[in-house]
C-alpha cells in the first residue's frame, strides 16, 4: 500500500495534484475529515486488497483538528505504515493573484484581505512542510508540468529533491524578470542582430546558435556557467530551497540569450532528481 497526504497552501494547486494522482491510478478521497483518517486507513489497510494506492488532500478546511494530523503521523511511523507528504506550495504573490482572477475568497478571511490569509494559514501549516517529503511550488508550473514532476516521483518513483529549476531567457531593454534567483548577462557574444539574414531568426535556428557559439569566449563562458550552476544546485537544495530560476539576458531576448538558455536547459533537463522548465519570455518581440 502507498498512501500519500497532499497538503499546502490555499490555491497552491492542492486539488489539481489530487486530480493528477487519481489519473495515475490513486485512490483519492479530498478534504477526509482529520479525525476519520485513523478509521479510514485501518480499513483501507485491512479490508480491501484492491486498493493499493490512496492519496488523501487535507487542508485549513480541516479547522482546528488539523493540528492533530502531528500526533496521527507520528502514530502512522510507529507501524508498518508509511506516509509520504506532498506539500504544495506557491509564493505570496502568486497565491493573491489566483485568488483574485478566480474571485474566490481564502477560506480563511471570508470578508478580510486574502493576504492575511496566506499568512494565518503559513503558520498552521508550517508543522506539515517541515515533515514534507515533496515541497512543489507551483509559481511557474502548467499543469502538464506539475503531472510529469507528479509522475517521476509517485509512479517512477524517481528521486526527487523538491527542486524545481526555471531556465529563462529575456531581454534587457524589457526588464529584468521580478522572480530571477540568478542573472547572467550575455550581451558580450557576438551579436546576431547586426546580420541582415540572421536578425529575422532566433536561438532557437542552428544558424544563430552556430553563430554565436563560435566564438572561444562564448564557449569558455558557457563551460563556466555549467560547472557553476552544478555546484550551486544541491548546494540550494542542501539550503532548503524549493525553486531556482536562472536568467539569461541579452539586449532583446531574442538571439544569444535563447541560445545559452537553450544549452544550458538541454545540459540539465535528463537529471531526474529535479524538475525543470524552459522559458523563452522574449522571442516573439517585434525585432
Amino acid at each position: 500500500m502507498r498512501f500519500i497526504l497532499v497538503t499546502g497552501m490555499s490555491g497552491a494547486g492542492k486539488s489539481t495534484a489530487m486530480k493528477v494522482l487519481e489519473d495515475l491510478g490513486y485512490f483519492c478521497v479530498d478534504n477526509l475529515p482529520i479525525m476519520l483518517m485513523s478509521k479510514f486507513l485501518d480499513l483501507a489497510y485491512g479490508k480491501n486488497e484492491d486498493i493499493t494506492k490512496i492519496a488523501i488532500g487535507i487542508d485549513v478546511r480541516g479547522g482546528e483538528s488539523i493540528v492533530e494530523l502531528d500526533s496521527i503521523l507520528e502514530g502512522i511511523k510507529g507501524t508498518d505504515r508509511k506516509c509520504e507528504v506532498l506539500f504544495m506550495e506557491a509564493s505570496d504573490a502568486t497565491l493573491v493573484k489566483r485568488f483574485k482572477e478566480t474571485r474566490r475568497s481564502h477560506p480563511l478571511t471570508t470578508m478580510g484581505r486574502v493576504d492575511e490569509g496566506i499568512q494565518r494559514e503559513r503558520e498552521i501549516l508550517a508543522f506539515l512542510k517541515k515533515k514534507a517529503d515533496y515541497i512543489i511550488e507551483t509559481d511557474s508550473l502548467l499543469v502538464r508540468e506539475l503531472k510529469s514532476a507528479l509522475e517521476k516521483i509517485f509512479v517512477e518513483n524517481k528521486e526527487y529533491k523538491n527542486m524545481f529549476i526555471n531556465i529563462l531567457s529575456f531581454g534587457f531593454k524589457y526588464g529584468i524578470p521580478a522572480d530571477t534567483d540568478l542573472v547572467f548577462d550575455v550581451r558580450f557574444m557576438p551579436n546576431p542582430y547586426y546580420v541582415d539574414e540572421l536578425r529575422p531568426k532566433t536561438g532557437n535556428d542552428k544558424e544563430v546558435n552556430e553563430f554565436v557559439m563560435d566564438s572561444q569566449a562564448s564557449k569558455e563562458f558557457l563551460d563556466k556557467l555549467m560547472d557553476m550552476i552544478k555546484f550551486l544546485i544541491p548546494n540550494y537544495v542542501a539550503e532548503g530551497k524549493n525553486q531556482l530560476v536562472i536568467s539569461i539576458g541579452c539586449t532583446g531576448g531574442q538571439h544569444r540569450s535563447v541560445t545559452v538558455a537553450n544549452k544550458l536547459y538541454e545540459e540539465l533537463k535528463n537529471n531526474d532528481s529535479y524538475g525543470i522548465k524552459l522559458t523563452h519570455r522574449d522571442i516573439e518581440r517585434k525585432k
